[in-house]
């Protein structure tokens, strides 16, 4: 009985936090897309990827500290949101004569702000050098957690400037694309974390991969790569948008971004419960209620965000 009343709670927090932050996600990405209030091409969201971004920074701060290895948050922080930042606020350095940004050029920001941050990390451990042996470990742990984080943050900020004016010399409307890149990654990944729940927790037998995470099952694999598939066809393929479908599609077209995302999102999500098993933990956090941490809702996004981003700078018409 208790058991059971555990499921259900369970399942009405997941359903209470995901309505709730799809709510406030839709009214931000309207008003990104729009340029509300003038805002530019990624500021309305901006304010949501910091917000996760320290949210996951504390959550390994709280993870290390179960291993004994007690990490420095405050430039930690600092350089995951200044990897990804640095993307957007960059981008206007480096536009070319025509006034369009490289896509390319503008991810140098991000590598950039990652030289920084890492130096200053090496720096930090020498001024503030202790007698406890540690010094090491806490420099590997910042390094992992600064690149595990910061860059493929950075991409999600480059896919949410990617448009058509600088993806060849054939396209020279801007306006097509608009925040469609980023909401590919977000719905094509998620919807295959939604139905790898349903059908894993309903119909999963097989398990996936027991010794990294026991409750995935194959069974929910293949579903999350379904939903996966149906998303981007619905997004990038039918008039859902345009009477016409899109005016380009990310290489190899809907097909291959919905196996590429989806399972890249699947291996995010099997990568952060390597983590979650070394650091012996279940959740990353509980801030999230029945979701979990921040990590664990993003943890997909992670891995398939380079992935989203490099099919999308090569689109093709």
């Amino acid at each position: 009985m208790n058991t059971n009343s555990n499921s259900f709670a369970t399942l009405g927090s997941r359903f209470f936090v995901s309505s709730t932050l799809i709510t406030c996600l839709t009214a931000l990405t309207w008003a990104d897309s729009i340029g509300f209030l003038g805002g530019l091409p990624g500021w309305w969201l901006l304010p949501v990827l910091i917000l996760l971004a320290v949210g996951g920074v504390n959550e390994f701060i709280v993870l290390y500290m179960k291993r004994g290895i007690r990490l420095r948050g405050g430039i930690l922080r600092v350089g995951v949101v200044a990897i990804f930042l640095a993307v957007a606020m960059g981008t206007q350095a480096m536009v070319s004569d025509t006034g369009d940004a490289a896509p390319v050029a503008a991810l140098s920001w991000a590598a950039l702000a990652a030289a920084v941050a890492i130096g200053s990390l090496f720096i930090q451990e020498v001024v503030l050098a202790r007698n406890d042996d540690q010094d090491l470990d806490r420099l590997a742990a910042s390094i992992f957690i600064l690149t595990y984080l910061g860059l493929p943050m950075a991409f999600m900020v480059g896919l949410r400037l990617v448009d058509i004016a600088n993806l060849g010399p054939e396209q020279t409307d801007p306006k097509y694309l608009g925040i469609i890149p980023l909401l590919s990654l977000i719905t094509v990944v998620k919807a295959g974390d939604v139905f790898a729940y349903l059908i894993g927790s309903a119909l999963g037998r097989i398990p996936l991969m027991p010794k990294i995470s026991p409750g995935k099952t194959w069974e929910g694999a293949i579903a999350s790569l379904a939903g996966s598939l149906f998303t981007a066809w619905l997004l990038l393929r039918s008039s859902l948008f345009f009477k016409n479908g899109l005016p380009v599609q990310p290489l190899g077209g809907w097909l291959a971004f919905g196996i590429c995302v989806g399972l890249s999102g699947m291996a995010g999500d099997l990568a952060e419960s390597l983590i979650k098993r070394e650091l012996k933990t279940k959740d990353s956090g509980r801030s999230l209620g029945g979701l979990g941490g921040a990590l664990d809702l993003i943890d997909s996004l992670l891995f398939a965000a380079p992935v989203a981003w490099f099919l999308w700078v090569n689109a093709s018409g």
